[in-house]
């Protein structure tokens, strides 16, 4: 049973690693595109701001994932099953920011625990 949840875990760990390389691979190809560009394809910014002659637009994304209970065994329980964990209500975020310099996308920054 441990070396299942191990290689679940790890599992979770490698996808995670993966979605967030394809994302940073989707983004990057934004990078050295005029602005227009960059919200034909992400839409309009939740937020903007400007300083120092660069622009920072930001892109914000939320949902909400439940994580299911989770019995354990527990032989002195009627039944065998007892205890275990509730269900876990997970708020999931990520922002990207980009930076506009002169008309052209320079950069990108990722910040959440939903990145990847």
């Amino acid at each position: 049973m441990r070396r299942v949840t191990l290689l679940a875990l790890a599992g979770l760990v490698a996808g995670c690693t993966n979605q967030l390389a394809a994302r940073q691979a989707r983004l990057s190809s934004l990078i050295g595109q005029p602005e227009i560009a960059l919200v034909q394809q992400m839409g309009v910014p939740t937020r903007s701001y400007e300083v120092g002659g660069a622009k920072y637009l930001a892109y914000d994304e939320n949902r909400v994932d439940i994580l299911p209970s989770f019995l354990t065994y527990n032989p002195f329980f009627t039944g065998g099953y007892g205890g275990g964990f509730p269900p876990q209500v997970v708020n999931l975020q990520c922002e990207t920011t980009f930076a506009v310099t002169g008309g052209t996308v320079t950069s990108f920054t990722l910040r959440g625990n939903a990145c990847g």
